[in-house]
């Protein structure tokens, strides 16, 4: 049986706020339209490159306000995100509500999608708040976090590229 260990809500303050926030902004060869469908399709990010392994809706369509999803990373590892922000075809934002991992007090993510010539601009931002225990190890590694995460928005200039 999957043990899942809860995470406190986040909100958009929290995305500037947190201990650790990482922001990337990566210039993709597709209308925003394009980069929002594939965002909010059935795979998401999943279907950009291997750095996450499936993303499953858990809410019916439309998607808005109080959306949830599970995202499954390599190794197995899920979270389950609550959105909070949902502005269609622009911005949404979730916090992650519950993970198999007992790593985080607090996880969110705010999408930005924005046109760029005949191209988009996506934003992406992660922001995460260890447990106190594992604050110093984050620290240390946040280094290596960043460039994990950063694999992710990487993986879309080449995904887009070819679609």
């Amino acid at each position: 049986m999957t043990r899942w260990y809860p995470l406190e809500p986040a909100d958009a303050d929290f995305l500037a706020s947190a201990p650790h926030v990482f922001r990337y902004e990566k210039r993709y060869a597709a209308t925003p339209e394009q980069v929002w469908e594939s965002l909010t399709s059935d795979e998401s990010l999943a279907a950009w490159g291997p750095s996450l392994k499936s993303v499953t809706w858990t809410s019916p369509r439309p998607f808005g306000v109080g959306t949830t999803r599970d995202v499954v990373a390599p190794g197995g590892a899920t979270m389950r995100e609550r959105y909070f922000r949902w502005d269609d075809g622009r911005n949404h934002s979730f916090y992650v509500y519950e993970s198999t991992l007992p790593v985080f007090k607090r996880f969110a993510e705010d999408y930005i999608v924005e046109p760029d010539g005949d191209h988009t601009r996506f934003t992406w931002v992660v922001a995460i708040e260890p447990k106190n225990p594992l604050a110093l190890p984050v620290k240390v590694l946040a280094p290596l976090l960043k460039a994990g995460f950063g694999r992710i928005p990487s993986s879309g200039v080449g995904y887009f590229a070819k679609h």
